[in-house]
């Protein structure tokens, strides 16, 4: 009425021409501000969601780091990739839904079911009856959600492995005439991942005809139910009617995306068991809260009495050994009789089960596991290089080292002669695993 009110007076004061430019403007106005909010809410939104990704791959990446040698020892190399990855961006498509889960979609469904309250509150109790139900139904469907979701990423894991273990030994395998065999488990994978994902869509696909179903049952009992209100009991108005369920079908749209949101929500929560369980595994490696650093070493290392075992068989027994400083000593035997484990140890990738190892007569267990190890120099079985300039690659041992040092210690291992001739020298980047 105060609308039209208004526009009457105004075409009497101004003209119809007048009121129609006005009304476009007011449009136009309106719609502008519509999508500069949900440009600036997208754009705010971003930094959020990328930021969140953001801080999770930096944590979970600093945990890797941290964890020691054994947990690694228990996991495929392709399924941390996987939870740094896949799960992360789950858990960032998730989060947006989260959002609309929350705030927005409710808001608007609040507001709307508020309304009807004030034209019928009968009719809104009884429409009230069938929203468990639906959401119920919905419930049921999205409850396994989690766990195939689960599977999915569990065998992304899986076959990232299997990518991983071919790059690396694709010599070994094409030396043994083994393409076909690798062929077969990599193709074994994918298969998994094609039907796992193709059982998690199924489900996601559900979400949107199952909700649209269900609202047009619930817009079929108020018609009925309404009706009979109108026709018949003479309690509502037409005019009451076609309001309520103007409303009544408005709540259907945000109650599809919640709906659709609930189902991501389901998938995310998979991802993210997955993401904690590596950040809530406790390091069993840490520094004592006493621990100091050792800066020089004088006298000799001492294995004294050693003992370990990597699950229930010792593979040292009583082991003992001393090398003092400027001495050289080998270890020789049989694959598999601890020769790696003693170095290991040193290094304290490990701790022994018992007796203890000391420099210069400290427990390492007393010091801070860098400064043991920035006491050694770590030359492994399998020379590993990375994707890096030769320089850099030589600087994770000393990063302050200078260009003569580097040089120097490129002579000391026979290499100068060839990278000296490399196009940019000791600048010169080497590739993937040199």
């Amino acid at each position: 009425d105060l609308l039209n009110y208004f526009i009457t007076t105004k075409i009497q004061e101004n003209g119809q021409y007048y009121v129609l430019t006005i009304m476009i403007i007011l449009v136009l106005s309106t719609f502008l501000l519509k999508n500069l909010s949900d440009y600036f809410s997208n754009f705010f939104l971003a930094y959020l969601r990328n930021g969140i990704l953001k801080d999770i791959r930096d944590k979970l990446y600093g945990k890797t780091l941290e964890l020691p040698i054994a947990y690694f020892n228990e996991k495929r190399k392709g399924d941390i990739i996987a939870r740094i990855s896949g799960d992360v961006n789950e858990i960032q498509n998730s989060l947006l839904a989260i959002l609309e889960l929350l705030v927005r979609e409710p808001l608007t469904i609040l507001f709307t079911i508020l309304v009807m309250f004030t034209i019928s509150l009968k009719l809104t109790i009884f429409v009230f009856i069938f929203i468990p139900i639906s959401g119920f139904i919905i419930s049921r469907i999205g409850k396994s959600l989690k766990k195939r979701s689960n599977k999915v990423q569990v065998e992304t894991g899986l076959f990232l492995s299997t990518l991983d273990e071919t790059l690396g030994g694709l010599k070994v395998i094409k030396g043994f005439n083994a393409e076909n065999k690798f062929l077969s488990i990599f193709q074994k994978s994918t298969y998994r991942l094609y039907k796992f994902s193709n059982n998690l869509a199924h489900r996601q696909n559900l979400a949107s005809p199952t909700s649209e179903f269900l609202g047009i049952v619930v817009i079929a009992v108020i018609l009925l139910y309404g009706g009979k209100m109108v026709l018949v009991d003479k309690t509502l108005t037409e005019d009451q009617f076609i309001t309520y369920m103007a409303l009544a079908y408005n709540i259907l749209t945000p109650a599809k995306s919640i709906s659709k949101a609930s189902y991501k929500v389901k998938a995310g929560n998979a991802s993210a068991e997955r993401v904690l369980e590596i950040l809530n595994t406790e390091n069993a490696l840490k520094d004592k809260s006493n621990a100091h650093d050792k800066t020089d070493f004088t006298e000799a290392i001492h294995l004294d009495n050693i003992s370990f075992k990597y699950e229930d068989d010792l593979v040292l027994k009583n082991f003992s050994l001393k090398v003092p400083k400027g001495k050289s000593v080998a270890l020789v035997g049989q694959s598999g009789s601890g020769k790696s484990t003693i170095a290991n140890l040193v290094t304290r990738f490990y701790d022994v089960n018992e007796g203890r190892i000391t420099i210069d007569g400290e427990d390492i267990r007393d010091l801070t596991k860098h400064s043991v190890r920035g006491l050694m120099g770590l030359v492994t079985q399998d020379s590993i290089l990375f994707n890096e300039s030769v320089k850099n690659n030589l600087l994770i041992g000393k990063e302050d080292a200078t260009d003569a040092e580097v040089i120097d210690a490129l002579k000391i291992a026979n290499a100068w002669e060839f990278v000296k001739e490399l196009p940019n020298g000791i600048d010169t980047n080497i590739g993937d695993a040199g």
